[in-house]
């Protein structure tokens, strides 16, 4: 990805290597938008886009139930068990290092910019703004609106206070542990995040935190599938925004669907306990996840990411 020397986003807050009196946060994002016409499925209120009641989850990977034992839906609604109690709180941040000083920290403040001239272009089409998110650099431990949390969780959104966490640790795990390496499978990481954020703003998350409680675990799992299978196109959508601004190199694609592919749920349950349990899957197989993502990427728009219309 041909990123150096393009501009940096000014929503990034560096919490690295701080320690403070953490506490857990509670609560949700209430910040719907119905007027975003993006599919979101039939039926149901929650504003004037008729979205139904959907289900987000927090991280991208799908991978905390199996490395933690802990169920990745109850960090979506606020709950307690997100890990460490002992963690930075985000109002402590401090600006970026000076431009050239943190090549991955310059990485991800220019991936997060492009993320919001997509998405203020976007939003502007149908005469919104775009309430653009804040990404939280951590290390180990951090205090979100959604509670605390650790390293350990992977990179995840947060719709009670609209911010994105990742420890930059995470993307060395991506390569080496997961066999996902390359920038542009960092920035699909991102890419996916912020989609979650506009899942939140169009109401899909708002919509989950009011209807969690009558979903059996096993139908919000299978909701989940949904959502997250919309933030992979989402993510596409960026990815074909890079395009156009130039930015994509030679296998950038390839590597954005093999981080898809190894990420999907299928192959990770594999890979950790030998096989895999459909029911619990929460982000999507490495194929619906490569697929929905080559969905927004060939066709650029947020309009064809409708995963919530007949089988996905």
């Amino acid at each position: 990805m041909k990123w150096r020397g393009r501009e940096r986003s000014s929503n990034v807050q560096d919490l690295r290597g701080q320690r403070g009196g953490g506490g857990l946060g509670g609560g949700f994002g209430q910040g719907q938008r119905g007027g975003f016409r993006i599919p979101m499925g039939g039926g149901g209120g929650g504003g004037k886009g008729g979205i139904s009641g959907l289900i987000g989850i927090v991280v991208v990977l799908g991978i905390i139930w199996f490395a933690t034992g802990q169920n990745p839906l109850d960090m979506l609604a606020g709950g307690s068990g997100a890990g460490s109690n002992f963690a930075p709180s985000a109002s402590s941040s401090r600006q970026l290092p000076a431009e050239g000083e943190d090549e991955l920290a310059d990485f991800v403040a220019v991936v997060v910019r492009e993320t919001e001239d997509l998405w203020n272009a976007e939003f502007a089409k149908i005469g919104e703004d775009y309430p653009e998110p804040n990404v939280v650099l951590f290390t180990n431990a951090v205090s979100t609106g959604c509670g605390a949390a650790d390293s350990s969780v992977g990179p995840f959104y947060c719709p009670a206070d609209s911010k994105v966490y990742i420890d930059l640790s995470f993307y060395d795990e991506l390569h080496r542990k997961f066999g996902a390496p390359g920038d542009f499978a960092q920035a699909y990481v991102l890419a996916h995040e912020v989609g979650h954020h506009v899942q939140n703003l169009t109401g899909v998350l708002p919509q989950f935190n009011q209807r969690r409680a009558s979903m059996s675990q096993e139908q919000a799992n299978a909701y989940s599938v949904r959502v997250e299978l919309q933030a992979d196109c989402y993510a596409g959508v960026w990815a074909n925004h890079a395009g156009q601004q130039n930015l994509l190199e030679g296998g950038d694609i390839d590597e954005a669907l093999n981080a898809a592919n190894q990420i999907g749920d299928d192959t990770l349950q594999k890979r950790m306990q030998g096989f895999a349990v459909p029911k619990t899957f929460n982000h999507g197989t490495s194929a619906q996840r490569k697929d929905w993502f080559q969905r927004g990427y060939e066709t650029g728009d947020p309009g064809a990411c409708d995963t919530f219309t007949g089988n996905v």
